[in-house]
This record gives C-alpha cells, sequence and structure tokens, in this order.
C-alpha cells in the first residue's frame, strides 16, 4: 500500500485520576493504533506544574510508574507480562478498555492518517501538551 495512502486509525487519551471519587481528570497521554501499517504507540508527559496545581500534594512517582507499565505492554516487552504477548490488536483493546485506576483511558476515537506517528505526535501536542483556553 502506498505510504502516503490516509488509512484509518483509533486512539485514546490517557487521563490521570488523582481522585476516582472527585472523578476530576488530567491528560497525560495519548495511544494510537493503526491496524493497516501494525503501529501501536503511546506518547506521555505530565507536566509537574499543571499535576501540582491540579492535585496539590499528590505525588508523580506512582503515575510514571504506571506509564512505564503501560509503555512496556504497549512495545510488547516479555517483563510486561501476558498483555505484552497479545497482538497489537488486542493489546490496544486491553488498554482503552474502561477502568477505574488512577490513569484511564479516554472513549476511543477515530480518524484517517497517512502517518500515524506524526498523527500522534499532533494529537499529543494538541490534546495533552496544550493547556485547556477558557470561553
Amino acid at each position: 500500500m502506498p505510504e502516503d495512502q490516509k488509512l484509518p486509525f483509533s486512539y485514546a487519551l490517557l487521563r490521570a485520576v488523582p481522585s476516582i471519587e472527585r472523578g476530576e481528570c488530567l491528560n497525560v497521554g495519548v495511544v494510537l493504533y493503526c491496524r493497516q501499517r501494525g503501529f501501536l504507540a503511546m506518547k506521555t508527559g505530565v507536566d509537574p506544574d499543571r499535576l501540582e496545581a491540579f492535585a496539590p500534594g499528590i505525588d508523580p512517582g506512582p503515575m510514571a510508574e504506571r506509564l512505564d507499565q503501560i509503555a512496556a505492554v504497549i512495545e510488547g516487552e516479555p517483563e510486561a507480562g501476558t498483555l505484552a504477548g497479545l497482538p497489537q490488536s488486542e493489546r490496544f483493546g486491553w488498554l482503552v478498555a474502561p477502568s477505574s485506576t488512577a490513569i484511564q483511558p479516554s472513549e476511543v476515537h477515530a480518524g484517517l492518517t497517512a502517518d500515524p506517528a506524526a498523527e500522534l505526535s499532533r494529537l499529543f501536542e494538541t490534546l495533552v501538551r496544550q493547556p485547556a483556553t477558557s470561553t
């Protein structure tokens, strides 16, 4: 298939939920899957200042560890356990399934792209790095 052909992809945001009871969340990453390109990757970034403003006194260490564990599953690293050994489509499915943990996925969104890696970077910069603007 031509490299410039636009193909379907799916993605979900990864959200930090410091207090599950309150239900408030902060976008900390994006997971993108494009089956036809054999592409599954994530990009994360936790801005310590935004996290502190969002949840004063929270220790970012456990959140960073959990994001590292998710990255290991996405990369298919054997030490990440059984999930990491599944095909990409199944790993994506497990990672974007609703959960009630401190890192939660958003609903799954879809689009078309010729370059999944560039699309992942664009989504990350737009949805995670850019602070929300008030209207």
